[in-house]
Formats: structure tokens, C-alpha cells, sequence
């Protein structure tokens, strides 16, 4: 099970392949249930969701006791996968629809991913600051980073690279980034991973001001 993220994360360790075993099994579980994730996409889980999630790692390796907001979480995406690559790392997983934030936890404790905790609500109640905000494919770029500006820790520098925000997105982003300038960083995940899914994907990186 999950050959493809075997072969591109060759080092993990017991603990992570029983928590992805975990994970794997527990989201078409839930799914059957509660529509985390598009029925027509659940067969595609390895590569589209939690390989996809996971293309964050390769572009930044988190410091322990890095702080990471994902907004907009679902049901545990990006964040997830990230939590069991990073177990030194703490991740708040921010979302408006509480049975989406159900599946997150219910899979995150069965799993044994103790380094995350559920917020339930508005980005705008969210007090604490982090290292970094993370988001799936949630909003354009123009919008998030207004609402996320404030969270952002700038007393702090724990990482190789700024603090700032990491999105995962597809397509053709010219016209999203284009108020960002030379702010903002693309990088094609195409370039980590050679599954077609990757072809038109992109990870987007701006640096906090």
C-alpha cells in the first residue's frame, strides 16, 4: 500500500508507515460518510491528497517547534501528512466546517498524531502567530494573505527560509501572483514528483513583509 509515497519518502520510520497505514485505511471509511473528499477522487487518495500534501516537505524541511497554520484544512489536508512527516513540528488546523474538522481528528488520534491541534471557526478568531501558514487550493493568494498577514511570526526565525505562506495550487497562477511580484516564489512540483497528476502543480511560497 502507498508504493508511490514509499519510493519518493524512503526514510520513514516505523511509527510514520504505521501512521499512514492508519490514515489510508480510516479516510474512505470516513468518506463513506462524511464527503471529505470528492467520491470520484477517493480511489486517487495516495497521490492526489496525501502525496500531493506531502510535496511541501520536499520543497521545505520544517524546523522542530515550528509553528504551521493550515487554513482551511478539510479534513486534514495538508496538514496531516505533514503532521507524520514532521512529528516535532505543531500544526492548527483551521476550518469553518466543523464535520470536516471532525474526520481530521477522529483520523489524527486513531493515527497517533499527537502534534496537532483543531480550531473550529473564522481565520479571523485565531489569535496565536506561527512560522508559517499552509492552505490546499483554498482561496487566491490575493485573498489569504490579508487575512493571514497578522499570524505570521516576524520576531522569530527557526527555518532556512523566511516565514511567510506555502499554498499548494494548479494552473496557470500568472494573473493571481501578479500583485505579489517578485515577492513570491513558484516552484513545480512536477520537479519532486513524475506522476502526471503533478504536471500542472504548483507550490507558491511568499515571504512575510
Amino acid at each position: 500500500m502507498y508504493d508511490t509515497i514509499r519510493k519518493y519518502f524512503p526514510s520513514l520510520t516505523e511509527m510514520q508507515h504505521l501512521q499512514l497505514d492508519t490514515i489510508m485505511r480510516l479516510y474512505p471509511e470516513w468518506n463513506e460518510k462524511i464527503n471529505v473528499i470528492s467520491r470520484k477522487d477517493i480511489d486517487n487518495l495516495e497521490i492526489n491528497h496525501v502525496l500531493h500534501s506531502m510535496a511541501i516537505a520536499k520543497f521545505i524541511t520544517f524546523t522542530p517547534r515550528t509553528q504551521v497554520l493550515d487554513l482551511g484544512t478539510g479534513g486534514g489536508f495538508p496538514a496531516i501528512p505533514l503532521a507524520i512527516l514532521f512529528p516535532d513540528v505543531n500544526f492548527l488546523l483551521v476550518d469553518r466546517i466543523a464535520k470536516k474538522l471532525r474526520v481530521a481528528n477522529d483520523v489524527a488520534i486513531h493515527a497517533g498524531i499527537d502534534n496537532i491541534a483543531i480550531f473550529h471557526g473564522d481565520i479571523k478568531e485565531v489569535k496565536s502567530t506561527f512560522d508559517f501558514v499552509v492552505s490546499r487550493a483554498v482561496m487566491p493568494l490575493p485573498d489569504m494573505e490579508p487575512l493571514v498577514r497578522r499570524l505570521i511570526n516576524r520576531k522569530r526565525q527557526l527555518n532556512s527560509m523566511p516565514n511567510g505562506i506555502i499554498c499548494l495550487k494548479g494552473g496557470d497562477l500568472t494573473a493571481e501572483l501578479a500583485p505579489f511580484k517578485k515577492r513570491v516564489l513558484v516552484d513545480n512540483i512536477s520537479s519532486y514528483f513524475s506522476e502526471p497528476f503533478f504536471d500542472t502543480k504548483h507550490i507558491v511560497y511568499l515571504a512575510s513583509i
